[in-house]
């Protein structure tokens, strides 16, 4: 085969029933709102169209999920390879008795409605976290008490060969914002255990949990989350705002004024703005405390000028 450095990637890709597109801008589709452009954009249509791709594409060829971009910065050189997004055929969200079966494409939010309009409780936490069930699982996603942890059954996820794994929640490695799954292997989804509740107490917590997001974060600007895991038994954005970041501007890059562990789009920031205003944040806390951050948001891409890849890159 002509190698894939020297021709158009799309070319080397196996037929899908899917989409495949082109130069598809990665800004449009992350909280961010900047980064470079995927080389080629997949949208599967269905798990086993998905499984199909990955086990004939070349090996060669780099795969990269994403979900709705809430805890994503990709970098402004963008993305080589093929960037995977999980459309609405991996959005249904069921009830099974106490099981709430949910695609890896559902935003938390939604499943979190499903289960209280059912009667089913211990899913409100979810009604706080922006994002899709897949991240949820891939950084075992945690908020106002609960995390990913408590009320998994189990999950779907697929390999990088194409092949399904069925995987019960002890097989998972799930610890604080961290799952030992493999990082190219695809979930699908997910099983959640709920409990059965009154339905206007489950919507009274989620009511509570929406206002309290509202008042402490910044969720109308162009954000991306929580910036780094809370250091034990420190909370990151003490220690953030302990070393005087709060406010603290690069380019149009900014850490909120409101909650200083979340970095926001001012309206024109680059990706290098915004990763370069994290790792000045990083500095500061360490040179104040002593405290080594560790960045939540995933960062993925490459750099304009470079050709780095990763997310440590």
């Amino acid at each position: 085969m002509t190698s894939v450095r020297h021709t158009p990637i799309i070319d080397h890709l196996p037929k899908v029933r899917g989409k495949l597109r082109e130069g598809a801008s990665l800004a449009k589709v992350t909280w961010f709102q900047v980064g470079g452009p995927a080389d080629v954009m997949f949208r599967p249509a269905d798990a086993d169209d998905l499984a199909l791709f990955l086990r004939d594409k070349p090996n060669e060829i780099p795969v990269t999920v994403i979900g709705v971009g809430s805890n994503l910065l990709v970098r402004d050189g963008g993305l080589r390879g093929v960037v995977v997004r999980l459309g609405r055929p991996f959005t249904d969200v069921t009830v099974h008795g106490d099981e709430i079966h949910a695609g890896a494409g559902a935003l938390d939010g939604n499943v979190a409605t499903v289960a209280q309009e059912a009667g089913l409780g211990g899913l409100e936490f979810l009604s706080g976290i922006p994002g899709t069930i897949g991240g949820a699982l891939r950084m075992n996603a945690g908020a106002y008490g609960s995390d990913m942890h408590d009320v998994l059954i189990r999950a779907e996820a697929i390999d990088s060969h194409g092949e399904i794994h069925d995987l019960a929640v002890n097989e998972m490695g799930l610890t604080y914002r961290h799952c030992n799954i493999p990082d190219d292997w695809i979930f699908t989804k997910a099983v959640l255990r709920a409990s059965a509740g009154d339905k206007a107490e489950i919507a009274r917590r989620m009511t509570e949990i929406s206002e309290a997001r509202n008042a402490s974060q910044p969720v109308r600007a162009k954000t991306g989350g929580s910036t780094f895991a809370n250091p034990t038994p420190k909370r990151a954005w003490e220690v953030i705002d302990a070393a005087g970041c709060r406010g603290l501007t690069i380019g149009g890059a900014q850490i909120s004024p409101q909650h200083c562990n979340f970095m926001i789009n001012l309206g024109d920031a680059s990706a290098q703005d915004l990763e370069n205003l994290g790792d000045e944040v990083r500095r500061r806390v360490r040179a104040h405390s002593g405290i080594d951050l560790q960045w939540e948001i995933r960062r993925i891409g490459e750099r304009l000028g470079q050709s780095i890849v990763g997310k440590d890159a």
